[in-house]
């Protein structure tokens, strides 16, 4: 018998991204890129709320603004990374450095991988494709 998509379990398929960004303008455009590939989105407008929603939530993946009100992406990062049940999900920092060293200082920091702004769409897409399969 074929599977009615509509009767389907969907949510316990569908991978959870958080996009933690200050901007509700980058927010909005991020999460209707994400929605259209099929990612459950949740949102933070700052680094304390990006905790709490990590905390509360099961999330897979993190895109994290570096320049963020309350807590600023270095410090969740490291937060992220000493605590047990956040250590392990993969970051990607959204900045508008790029310079080399930027990239240098964002992934000893404990980011997965970085994207820099203004965020070029499908190389985002490929990017947390890439993180997600390596995470199953």
């Amino acid at each position: 018998m074929p599977y009615n998509l509509r009767t389907l379990p969907t949510c316990s398929l569908m991978k959870r991204i958080l996009i933690a960004e200050d901007k509700p303008s980058s927010r909005e455009l991020l999460r209707t890129v994400l929605e259209q590939q099929g990612y459950e989105v949740l949102e933070a407008g700052d680094g304390e709320e990006a905790l709490k929603v990590m905390r509360q939530e099961d999330v897979h993946l993190v895109l994290l603004d570096l320049q963020m009100p309350m807590r600023n992406g270095y410090e969740v990062i490291q937060e992220m990374r000493t605590d047990d049940n956040l250590s392990d999900v993969p970051v990607i920092a959204l900045t508008a450095n790029a310079m080399p060293e930027d990239r240098e200082r964002v992934m000893a920091a404990g980011f997965t991988s970085y994207v820099s702004k203004p965020v070029a769409l499908a190389q985002l897409r490929a990017e947390i494709a890439r993180l997600l399969a390596e995470e199953e």
